[in-house]
């Protein structure tokens, strides 16, 4: 008889960490766009077996291993290090700031895609909190979530959000007789509105959000 195929093993967050080091550096060379770059980043993140990360990097080629140059013994000693030209300091100071945005999408990749409740990527998105939720995950990345919770509930937001901001207003304000839900909102280069139901029924996030409009055009005309 016929052995039934055996699973594939499962891997773990350092075979994954390799991956994505492959990939960042495919995007420094210029082999895959930024856009590209984001997409098998998070796919990597997500990533359970072997096979999975190996579709990831098929089309790339191997990196190169570091080569070690032993020189003579009687070869003279460098001389003086001259400072590097005024461009090329820029271009160095310029590639510092590429890797740490760089560095800061991966890791709210990483928080984004382990949202349980809703995530938004590049769009929008809204999640509903049930009647019995006590607690809420969501996970926004260049785009914008809106989170509506029953009119009997009031807000304590967590999470991190870097290079963006989260709203709460009426759904946040202490009150008798409310129970508390935790929103933990991680993400970035984005927004989260969190708002009650009837918030939402009225539009109220309507006007505030072209006051935001419009106090950005203000500040803009300053």
């Amino acid at each position: 008889m016929d052995q039934p195929p055996q699973p594939e093993i499962r891997i773990g967050d350092r075979e994954r960490r390799e991956v994505d080091s492959r990939l960042q550096q495919a995007q420094a060379d210029g082999m895959l766009t930024l856009l590209e770059y984001d997409e098998r980043a998070a796919a990597c993140w997500a990533a359970r077996t072997r096979s999975e990360l190996d579709a990831l990097t098929s089309d790339l080629p191997q990196s190169d291993q570091a080569e070690t140059t032993v020189l003579p013994v009687d070869t003279p000693a460098p001389g003086p290090v001259e400072a590097p030209p005024a461009g090329l300091a820029r271009r160095v100071v310029g590639g510092v700031v590429t890797a740490a945005l760089v560095g800061t999408g991966l890791y709210l990749g990483a928080q984004v895609i382990t949202a349980d409740d809703g995530v938004s990527v590049f769009g929008s998105g809204v999640v509903q909190v049930g009647a019995d939720q006590q607690r809420v995950e969501v996970g926004m990345l260049f785009g914008s979530i809106r989170v509506v919770v029953p009119d009997d509930v009031r807000v304590r937001p967590s999470g991190t959000v870097i290079f963006g901001s989260t709203r709460c207003e009426e759904a946040c304000r202490p009150g008798p007789g409310l129970r508390e839900v935790v929103v933990d909102a991680d993400g970035g280069f984005g927004s989260v509105n969190i708002m009650r139901q009837s918030e939402l029924d009225r539009g109220d996030f309507g006007d505030r959000d072209r006051n935001s409009d419009r106090d950005d055009d203000s500040d803009d005309d300053d």
